[in-house]
Parts: structure tokens; C-alpha cells; sequence
């Protein structure tokens, strides 16, 4: 069982910065792959961002590739999602979602994720 907690959602204008975190508590944090999905209003989720158990292998959707950068801290339990050149298409409700390294699907597709925090607010404005 893996519980995830999200921090450092808010309001920021639009080329500005955020950083979200999730904090996992829960055995073999090291053991998953984790990522970052986000749902606007009215729309379906989206993948975002996800990055391996090692840390090695990082996975971007093209909306964010260049602007936000994911990274992961398995002694501290934590991934963290750097937000730069915020746009307001950005504004979404950010989920980190936990899935365990070994079973199958792309780390892309929310489907295959175990274990989901309950989400952060970011709001761009323009």
C-alpha cells in the first residue's frame, strides 16, 4: 500500500513558476514507477510526466517537454514536478500516481497506476 500526498499547487501568472511534490509514504517506495497527471475542467486526464523507480528513464508528454522537469528522491520519498513557462492551458488539477515497476503498460497510460494522491490545484492566469 503506498499513500501520496501533493503540495505546492496555487495561482501564478502566465511564464511563471511552480514546484509540486508528492510525498509517499508506504513500503518499496524505490519500487515504482511514478507520474504526474493532470485534469482540467471538462476534460478527460492527461498524462503529464513520469519518471522510472531508478530515475534513469524520464517520460514527457509533448505539451510539457522542455518546460517542466520531473525528478524523484527514493531516500526521501518523494518526486517533485518543476513547472516552468507556465501557460494558462496549463491550469489542471496535478495528480502523482504510484505504479508498480513490474507490471505492464506504458508509463504513460493512467490506467496501469496503482495508487493516486488527491490532486493539487494550478491555476495560470493570463
Amino acid at each position: 500500500q503506498v499513500q501520496l500526498v501533493e503540495s505546492g499547487g496555487g495561482l501564478v501568472q502566465a511564464g511563471g513558476s511552480l514546484r509540486l511534490s508528492c510525498a509517499a509514504s508506504g513500503r518499496s517506495f524505490s519500487s515504482y514507477t511514478m507520474g504526474w497527471f493532470r485534469q482540467a475542467p471538462g476534460k478527460e486526464r492527461e498524462f503529464v510526466a513520469a519518471v522510472a523507480w531508478s530515475g534513469s528513464s524520464l517520460y514527457y508528454a509533448v505539451s510539457v517537454k522542455g518546460r517542466f522537469t520531473i525528478s524523484r528522491d527514493n531516500g526521501k520519498n518523494t518526486v517533485s514536478l518543476q513547472m516552468n513557462s507556465l501557460k494558462p492551458e496549463d491550469t489542471a488539477i496535478y495528480y502523482c500516481a504510484a505504479k508498480y515497476s513490474l507490471s505492464r503498460g506504458s508509463p504513460t497510460a493512467g490506467a496501469g497506476y496503482d495508487y493516486w494522491g488527491q490532486g493539487t490545484q494550478v491555476t495560470v492566469s493570463s
